[in-house]
């Protein structure tokens, strides 16, 4: 299972939010290059770079953050966070992305994600799937759809999606532990999806469950922040898996 740390911008700077609040934001270290090399020194090979400004405004505000890392690190970055164009996705790639996840343009114009998945190739194009209350919410989850959350899997699984992250927005940032029953559930009935769990890991033991059910990743955020998940246990876990 892939450990994949998590660095969320707001102002060029790492935060967190809990439950996807704008106004529950927490500033954990004002440079992001200095936290991804501290994740790489530590043989993490992934990071989960989102754009919180860019989800919020609708098209990427923070694209130098991508840039300064992808520069200075090796890591293998999927981005998101208000890819909304193909002008957005470009300069994403561009700025050295590895992968792009997108969430609300997949709901709100799914035409053109499926070009974006025929373009780049089911490798390059995450679905960003984030719940809330069995829906998929939007726009920086501050709009809720009325997509389903196993209708809109399966049906991006048909039309050609490999990669899920998918985030329980009700235990994000919260440290009480993932939703470990909800991503068995998605295995269970969705076997060939590549799932990358989101939201909620509070300990290594949370990690070894979702290893244990069967999840392809495990995005980690406010866990290592906090000081519940050092990166000498990261590394550790991290070299048990090669």
């Amino acid at each position: 299972m892939e450990i994949i740390p998590a660095i969320d911008i707001i102002d060029g700077k790492c935060v967190r939010l809990t439950q996807g609040d704008y106004s529950r934001k927490k500033e954990y270290n004002s440079n992001p290059l200095e936290v991804a090399k501290a994740y790489e020194g530590a043989g993490i090979r992934r990071l989960h770079l989102v754009d919180l400004d860019g989800a919020k405004q609708k098209k990427i505000i923070n694209l130098n953050v991508l840039e300064r890392i992808a520069s200075g690190t090796g890591l293998h970055i999927d981005f998101g966070g208000g890819v909304q164009s193909d002008r957005d996705i470009e300069a994403a790639f561009n700025a050295g992305a590895s992968q792009v996840t997108g969430g609300s343009i997949a709901v709100k114009q799914p035409q053109l994600f499926q070009e974006w998945l025929k373009k780049y190739g089911s490798e390059k194009i995450i679905l960003g799937a984030d719940v809330k209350n069995g829906q998929i919410a939007v726009s920086g989850w501050e709009e809720s759809s009325e997509r389903e959350l196993f209708n809109f899997l399966d049906d991006y699984q048909q039309k050609g999606v490999q990669y899920v992250i998918c985030t329980d927005i009700s235990k994000d940032g919260l440290l009480q532990g993932p939703s470990a029953s909800l991503y068995q559930q998605i295995i269970k009935q969705f076997p060939d999806l590549e799932l990358i769990a989101s939201g909620g890991v509070a300990g290594m033991d949370d990690l070894h469950e979702l290893k244990a059910i069967g999840c392809h990743g495990a995005i980690i955020g406010k866990a290592i922040y906090e000081g519940n998940i050092s990166l000498q246990e990261l590394a550790k876990f991290t070299n048990e898996e090669v």
